[in-house]
């Protein structure tokens, strides 16, 4: 099997060889939406325990007047990072049109999937609008776009608290990265999930039907059909833990007995004991002092929090000072 060295599919050959590789295994959470993906996710979503899209959802139905107060121009481009199927931006989307603002949108996601039913759906209910989504990780993307289309305004959107799946330290440094690509009065609007009853958490990632077991298990299944591995899946278990004193929820996979995994299209093996976790997702959660010291150590003015009637989920927006 030949693996270009440009595709979408050498990079995840190369984050599953360096991850397994380590001492500590890991997996990056980034990998989970293929097609089946995808589709798992949007039940999770729909998990009464799974609270984050409806809180994230309510907060998009009030912001748009703070939004438009903030960029102040008559057109700007919306950047979505991790746009997933839009099913949220849908909201704000709606909303700009309503209020007949001029703008484009620039959807970006790993998931050939996601994008396509996005697209789908864009050319139905708005087929006029300026869209066109890309392909890529976030980086790379926001490399493609370049300067802001006739110096028009870029607001960004960083949803579904995507931020969590970094440590604090990596967030702040995904942050400072994302601010160089931006121009200043550029805006971020990012979604934090915020700190809470660590039961409310924990339920969140396990719910009681096993759909985030089987999205998280998916990830295997993946390396199986595109890495021609032979990971026994029915070995394998999904185990989620919440500490309430750093915020961090982890998400694991353990192997119930010990096993050899043949990856064929790497000519690598890798030996898993009993019970010897990957680590596949994190799951940070903050309070709004810590998204405030956010901003400033990445380079942005901090403006305010929209947050949810519950105080459970926010959505922080922050402009690039101008020098």
């Amino acid at each position: 099997m030949t693996i270009s060295p440009t595709s979408q599919l050498n990079a995840f050959a190369q984050d599953v060889l360096d991850g397994l590789s380590r001492p500590v295994r890991q997996l990056s959470s980034k990998w989970f939406y293929d097609e089946q993906g995808t589709r798992l996710f949007k039940d999770i979503m729909r998990c009464p325990e799974y609270y984050l899209t409806e809180a994230e959802s309510r907060i998009y139905r009030q912001c748009v007047p703070n939004l438009l107060d903030a960029l102040n121009a008559p057109a700007f481009d919306l950047i979505e990072l991790g746009a997933g199927d839009g099913t949220k931006t849908q909201i704000l989307i709606e909303q700009f049109l309503t209020a007949g603002v001029q703008f484009s949108y620039r959807p970006i996601d790993l998931s050939e999937t996601a994008l396509s039913e996005l697209g789908t759906l864009i050319k139905l209910r708005w087929p006029t609008l300026d869209f066109n989504p890309i392909q890529a990780d976030y980086f790379e993307a926001l490399d493609r776009l370049g300067a802001a289309t006739g110096g028009r305004p870029r607001l960004v959107l960083f949803p579904g608290a995507n931020i969590g799946n970094f440590s604090p330290s990596e967030a702040v440094g995904t942050l400072k990265r994302l601010r160089s690509f931006l121009n200043p009065g550029d805006l971020l609007f990012t979604g934090f999930d915020l700190k809470k009853d660590p039961g409310v958490v924990l339920a969140a990632y396990n719910d009681v039907g096993g759909i985030t077991a089987a999205f998280n298990l998916n990830l295997l299944a993946r390396i199986n059909r595109e890495l021609e591995g032979d990971f026994a899946l029915d070995c394998w278990r999904h185990w989620e833990t919440y500490d309430p004193a750093s915020g961090a929820a982890r998400s694991f996979l353990l192997p119930v007995e010990s096993q050899q995994v043949h990856l064929r299209a790497l000519n690598r093996k890798f030996s898993f004991r009993a019970w010897e976790p990957i680590a596949v997702e994190i799951s940070q959660k903050y309070n709004l002092r810590e998204i405030e010291g956010m901003a400033d150590a990445a380079g942005f003015t901090f403006l305010h929090h929209v947050s949810d009637d519950r105080q459970w989920f926010t959505n922080s927006l922050w402009r690039v000072p101008t020098p």
